[in-house]
């Protein structure tokens, strides 16, 4: 190739820029969106890109009149869905709660994505989460040279929520020291921020609210107030109620990921998808599916997101050193990851599990050689 054609492919590439390797929701759904807000007649909040009624139809998938088809975001009970977004419609912040994988992060973004166009406004809850990230902080060189001022401050991203009325989100939040916690307490009763360093305050606009995010297993770790708590309206997010609900979701969140991963489409592995999701479920209801056989529930989770994880793990196995058709040995080294935790109490169980319940289930004798074989 010339110089010169090698030097255009070059800028075109450089002015295209890279790739988000995970666009956010606003983004990769852009067009659901802008869809779902031509087509929406209905009221909307103050500060909502659409109404409620829309908002739940692009989380839970629809049709719309001029035949534009809305992808599920969340499978499962619709009323979850609309208690949620209505809450948002109110002046009481939104806690989105359950175990892990249940997909609380993945709602809370595309509730804000949908509210408010943004998805970014995120404080992500650690225990080394500080004040700061929720109240405000200083850049540090305009305030040894100016002292305190607008231009030394640093908003977070749940001020620049109140500020621009938009949706701020919290993930973890029991993750976040106690004392951290509560600064919230004042943003979400009183709707306002003070700066005592300016003698000033930030009160929020007309279209703000919080969506915070906590995991049932971290009870304890650290517990809301009771005056926390009250200032939010719980949902919980429960497990798919069937397994035919789970393998979709599966399917689906495989399937983005896969494409932008450039992975090849699966469309043979839906077999080894329920295998996987067959064997999450029934270790962690400590039963066989037809009930007939109790077995151990191992230390993990095992969780949806889990299962998603394992099934992609395999769809890039079976693309980069297979023939690309998804197959038990793809999948077994990514379920036995997820399944042994105490390398002592969940391999037992692990291996208790094969002997009892795979390797009598008719059909499954290649899934329980390659399971056999990477846990050898």
């Amino acid at each position: 190739m010339p110089d010169s054609a090698c030097d255009d492919a070059s800028d075109a590439s450089d002015s295209a820029g890279p790739e988000a390797l995970r666009p956010h929701a606003e983004q990769a759904f852009a067009h659901e969106l802008s869809a779902l807000a031509a087509a929406d007649d209905r009221p909307r909040p103050v500060g909502w890109r659409l109404s409620p009624w829309a908002v739940a139809t692009y989380l839970l998938g629809g049709a719309l009149p001029d035949g534009t088809v809305i992808t599920p975001k969340y499978v499962g009970p619709r009323r979850i869905v609309e208690v949620a977004v209505t809450t948002l419609a109110t002046d009481r912040a939104l806690l989105l709660l359950g175990v892990p994988g249940t997909a609380k992060t993945w709602v809370s973004e595309h509730l804000a994505a949908a509210v408010s166009g943004d998805s970014t406004l995120l404080v992500q809850g650690t225990a080394g989460t500080p004040e700061e990230a929720i109240r405000y902080g200083w850049n540090y060189a305009q305030l040894l040279a100016h002292g305190p001022s607008r231009d030394a401050l640093v908003p977070s991203p749940v001020m620049r929520a109140m500020a621009e009325g938009m949706t701020a989100r919290v993930e973890e939040l029991t993750r976040i020291p106690a004392d951290v916690q509560d600064t919230l307490i004042t943003i979400l009763s009183e709707k306002t921020l003070p700066v005592p360093e300016l003698g000033e305050e930030v009160q929020a606009v007309r279209g703000f609210n919080l969506i915070a995010t906590a995991n049932d297993r971290d009870r304890g770790v650290n517990d809301l107030s009771s005056a926390l708590r009250r200032r939010f309206n719980t949902v919980v997010l429960p497990l798919p109620a069937s397994a035919d609900d789970e393998v979709d979701i599966v399917a689906r969140r495989v399937d983005q990921i896969g494409r932008s991963l450039d992975l090849p489409a699966a469309p043979e592995g839906l077999e080894e998808i329920r295998r996987v999701v067959t064997v999450f479920r029934e270790l962690r209801d400590g039963v066989s599916a037809d009930g007939r056989t109790k077995v151990k529930s191992p230390s993990g989770t095992l969780s949806t997101a889990e299962a998603i994880s394992v099934v992609t793990g395999g769809l890039a196995l079976s693309a980069h050193f297979g023939d690309g058709v998804l197959r038990p040995g793809d999948v077994a080294a990514g379920i036995l990851g997820a399944v042994v935790r105490d390398p002592a109490a969940d391999r037992v169980i692990w291996q208790e599990y094969l002997e009892t319940v795979v390797r009598e289930r008719d059909g499954w004798k290649d899934f329980y050689r390659a399971c056999r074989e990477v846990s050898a």
